[in-house]
């Protein structure tokens, strides 16, 4: 028992820095990429931090995941590295003495998974999506930074404003720039203001200034002065329905979804959890290192399993939501088969005979050292 509460709190300790280097990590990349919508006008400056909190809860289940797995990986190849492990064995005690304290470190991590899967990760891709799709829908005029050039919704204007006249909704020095059937027309304003036509729509309202009509020196440019000149933006009663996404909806919802895309993500998120508790029984027979060798090729192993049992569950998903496997027949073959190679591992480590077992090489080692104080002697 002492043994194993020094194993739980060495996973622990584990787990703890491990996730810690992966969290970083995967917020870094997050920032970058949030950072880079930000600035390319695709979501609003001041939604920034709120994204990024929503990005790194979508990333937590893989995190989780492949940090109980490394943990336990971690913890396993040490023991072996160090000698305890040769202990262990010859104190009568099997490998499977270590499924115990491992599942007991490992269960609550599976249950967060679960949990995340299931409804964390869920709220915050909704989340996420009204985030974006709220600052969409914004008027084109409200969605221009001061000195900066932006694209209307349509894509087929292009606004300017040099300032903002305090904290009101009138610009000042206004460029417009508008593509249309009748070509090309440039509109520039001393300043203009958004107002609410009776039926809700959003007209822009540019006061002292020109437009442009046409190419310079053809025979159909035209040029005009204005002390008023309406243009419409866009209407408050658009269309407001957007694609529906499946990785938003919730669990109890998305269970009465019989359709292939529904079934397919219902897949995804039993995936997760079960993901987690596998790979942990894998990471102890996966664990064992040769003591006089490195134990880089053993993490470089586990990080492909990793991979390459994430990407078969990917492969599975898309299986289903293109509807060429059934949801019944899928979600449980590929799980089956990485539980039977922790058993098949166990069976091997667990092998007095084989060569590479701990036991085997301790006893050449002390054959090696015989021959070499006898050679010495000689």
């Amino acid at each position: 028992m002492i043994f194993q509460r020094a194993l739980r709190r060495e996973m622990a300790s584990a787990a703890g820095a491990t996730f810690t280097v992966l969290f970083s990590i995967c917020v870094t990349w997050t920032l970058i990429g949030v950072l880079g919508m930000a600035a390319g006008g695709k979501v609003a400056s001041g939604d920034v931090l709120a994204l990024i909190a929503f990005a790194a809860l979508n990333y937590l289940p893989t995190l989780v995941i492949l940090t109980s797995f490394i943990s336990v990986l971690m913890v396993v190849t040490r023991t072996y590295r160090d000698s305890e492990m040769v202990v262990w064995f010859a104190s009568g005690l099997s490998l499977t003495k270590w499924i115990a304290p491992v599942l007991t470190f490992g269960l609550p991590l599976v249950l967060a998974t679960a949990a995340l899967s299931f409804v964390a990760t869920p709220w915050a891709k909704q989340k996420s999506s009204e985030y974006v799709e709220r600052f969409e829908k914004r008027e084109d005029l409200q969605k221009v930074s001061p000195g900066q050039f932006k694209e209307s919704a349509s894509a087929n204007r292009i606004f300017f404003v040099e300032g903002v006249a305090g904290k009101t909704a009138v610009v000042q020095n206004v460029f417009v720039n508008t593509v249309d059937e009748h070509g090309t027309a440039v509109i520039v304003a001393r300043e203009g203001v958004v107002n609410t036509g009776a039926k809700g729509e959003r007209f822009l309202v540019l006061k002292n200034g020109r437009r442009y009509q046409g190419t310079p020196g053809q025979s159909d440019f035209q040029t005009m002065e204005f002390e008023s000149y309406s243009m419409r933006v866009t209407s408050q009663n658009q269309d407001m329905d957007t694609e529906r996404n499946v990785a938003a909806v919730p669990i109890m919802e998305l269970l009465s979804d019989t359709t292939p895309v529904g079934r397919a993500e219902v897949l995804w998120r039993i995936a997760q959890p079960l993901t987690c508790l596998v790979l942990i029984l894998v990471a102890i027979p996966l664990g064992f290192v040769n003591p006089r060798a490195g134990s880089s090729a053993n993490l470089i192993i586990a990080l492909l399993i990793f991979f390459s049992y994430s990407n078969m569950v990917k492969l599975v998903e898309a299986s289903v939501k293109q509807g060429k496997s059934a949801f019944v027949l899928s979600w449980w073959p590929l799980h089956l088969v990485v539980a039977l190679l922790v058993f098949v591992l166990f069976a091997w480590r667990l092998n007095l005979n084989h060569r590479y077992h701990p036991l085997a090489l301790l006893a050449a080692l002390k054959r090696s050292r015989a021959a070499d104080k006898k050679v010495v002697s000689q």
